[in-house]
């Protein structure tokens, strides 16, 4: 087996390393900056949508409170309603009362022509009566 011989650190190359390392470090600090400048961007966006949000929030009371507005003059609107169905059965109740009060009145009508019809009937026949029998 072949043995590789490890050189040995020079302080040249020790100082070559030290300035790869710090070159390295150093575009990793700048990576991080561009995220950090990333990462403000997105909190000044993140800013922006929170705003929005909070408009449209607003926006959702305002229907919120339109609703409810719209609610109570349904709920008055059913009340009316109420009422006028109330007096429209209050109505037809009287209409039907009063049409059948008529409707005793025709009754008693018809009766009365019937006994007229009858009376007259029969005293015609009572007069035929004694005309033949006088007549005789």
């Amino acid at each position: 087996m072949h043995v590789m011989a490890r050189e040995s650190w020079t302080e040249e190359r020790l100082g070559d390393l030290n300035e790869k390392v710090d070159r390295g470090f150093e575009q990793v600090d700048k990576r991080f900056e561009q995220v950090d400048k990333s990462f403000e961007q997105v909190d000044k966006r993140f800013e922006q949508v929170d705003k929005r949000f909070e408009q449209v929030d607003k926006r959702f009371e305002q229907v919120d409170k339109q609703f409810e507005q719209v609610h109570k003059r349904f709920e008055k609107v059913d009340r009316r309603f109420e009422r006028v169905e109330d007096e429209f059965k209050a109505v037809r109740r009287e209409m039907k009362e009063g049409f059948d009060k008529i409707d005793l009145q025709f009754e008693a009508l018809q009766r009365s022509y019937l006994y007229t019809v009858v009376a007259l009937f029969g005293g015609m026949f009572t007069a035929f009566a004694t005309l033949f029998a006088t007549q005789l």
